[in-house]
């Protein structure tokens, strides 16, 4: 029933019924005649299986089709058998297709197909539960229409999703959502959101703790170090004890340090906002950082500076300075004596360019994404000689997050390090040089 019919085989049917009616005209002495009448026949043949065949295709509901006869059977057949091909490739993709939303249902953050112009296309249970979405209804619809907020419809409209963005949960009062946008195919999306509420509150916990303790530390400290004092002044200077309190005291300004320090970080992770009116007059602000860097090396390194006048920042002074000063402060601590540094501020085309390098010992490479790290260390106990506390690059992580910039290090075991930041160029003010 299913096999095909050959060109050849076809030719030789028609070369056949041609020949019986050849013949027969030959036999009745009208040779034309009947001919003409079988070719009439024969077409007449064809157009009822056509009309057979396009009844069986548009009206009638019977899954098999008519039994053909002739040259018309492997066509009939030939349909059924695509017909089943193409049913079962029907059953493989619904099946696939299920599979797929059984993973996505599964998945523990609320999932959304967009096409090219970010009309959904379909979603989660989850994407109903944390973005009021309602299925089927909202099928079509242009996602920033559902989830209205200024910030999110210039994220979509930007287009970069590198980073993720986050978004006041829209059920929720103080809830937080982490949106992620991932190109996929031709023209789609996959719109991810995660409830991150937990991680902010712990975080917050976590913020409002340092700087409790820290605070709470403060007192004691200076209590300690004051009677420290006390007993050293009424100590005999040969007096088995006095190295005993040198040490002690030694210890308790380090962690007075440490403590001052926390309380730095506690104070730029809550200024979050800070002004970007203020202009920072970095003539003056270097002058100052160029005697704080000749007094905090005693003239044992040989210092280098570089200062682009006319090149101001707009931001947060305090936290600007607080900055160039760990990375100065690192580079004067873990540079041996007689070591060059260079320190520089220039404007660029990127935009204002801070930079520290040293001739110091240099950091391994497995070290360098950890360093913004609180209390990493390289070498804990050089950073104890040299009175490091391990948070100097953190805070200056945080206050260049606020002046939209990041630390970049380039370091080599034994050659050196360079710590540099760049303001971008909408943060900068340039004055006009007098001609």
């Amino acid at each position: 029933m299913l096999d095909s019919y050959s060109g050849s085989r076809l030719f030789l049917r028609l070369i056949f019924f041609l020949f019986f009616c050849f013949s027969l005209g030959l036999l009745f002495g009208r040779v034309i005649e009947i001919v003409m009448l079988g070719s009439i026949g024969l077409l007449f043949w064809h157009y009822h299986q056509i009309s057979r065949l396009n009844y069986w295709l548009w009206h009638d509901r019977r899954l098999t089709p008519p039994n053909g006869r002739g040259s018309w059977e492997g066509v009939f057949n030939g349909i059924y058998r695509l017909q089943g091909k193409n049913r079962k490739r029907i059953s493989q993709l619904a099946y696939i297709l299920g599979r797929f939303r059984q993973g996505a249902e599964a998945l523990p953050d609320a999932a959304v197909v967009l096409d090219s112009e970010y009309n959904i296309l379909w979603c989660n249970q989850l994407a109903r539960l944390l973005l009021g979405f309602v299925w089927p209804q909202d099928s079509g619809q242009r996602i920033d229409n559902l989830l209205r907020h200024p910030d999110f419809s210039l994220y979509l409209k930007k287009g970069e999703y590198a980073e993720p963005f986050e978004l006041a949960a829209p059920l929720s009062e103080n809830g937080v959502l982490e949106i992620r946008i991932m190109p996929y195919g031709t023209g789609q999306y996959l719109f991810i959101a995660r409830d991150i509420t937990h991680v902010r509150h712990l975080e917050g916990m976590r913020k409002d703790f340092v700087a409790n303790v820290s605070h709470e530390l403060k007192t004691p400290l200076t209590v300690l170090q004051g009677y420290l004092e006390m007993m050293q002044g009424m100590a005999e200077p040969d007096s088995p004890n006095m190295k005993a309190m040198v040490q002690m005291q030694q210890q308790t300004t380090r962690m007075k340090s440490m403590v001052e320090q926390l309380l730095v970080l506690s104070r730029i992770e809550d200024a979050s906002n800070i002004d970007l009116e203020q202009t920072i007059n970095m003539s003056a602000l270097f002058n100052l950082l160029v005697e704080e860097a000749k007094a905090l090396s005693q003239g044992q390194y040989q210092l280098h500076f570089f200062c682009e006048e006319k090149c101001d920042v707009h931001g947060d002074e305090v936290q600007l300075r607080s900055a160039c000063s760990n990375l100065i402060s690192n580079a004067i601590r873990y540079t041996p004596e007689g070591g060059v540094i260079e320190i520089s501020w220039k404007h660029t085309p990127a935009g204002g360019v801070f930079s520290v390098k040293d001739t110091g010992e240099g950091i391994a490479i497995q070290h360098l994404g950890r360093l913004t790290e609180r209390f990493y260390r390289v070498d804990s106990a050089r950073s104890r000689g040299s009175g490091g506390t391990g948070l100097g690059l953190a805070i200056t992580k945080h206050a260049l997050s606020h002046h939209q910039s990041e630390l970049n290090i380039v370091s080599e075991l034994g050659k050196g390090s360079t710590f540099s930041f760049v303001i971008p160029q909408h943060l900068l003010e340039m004055s006009p040089i007098a001609v």
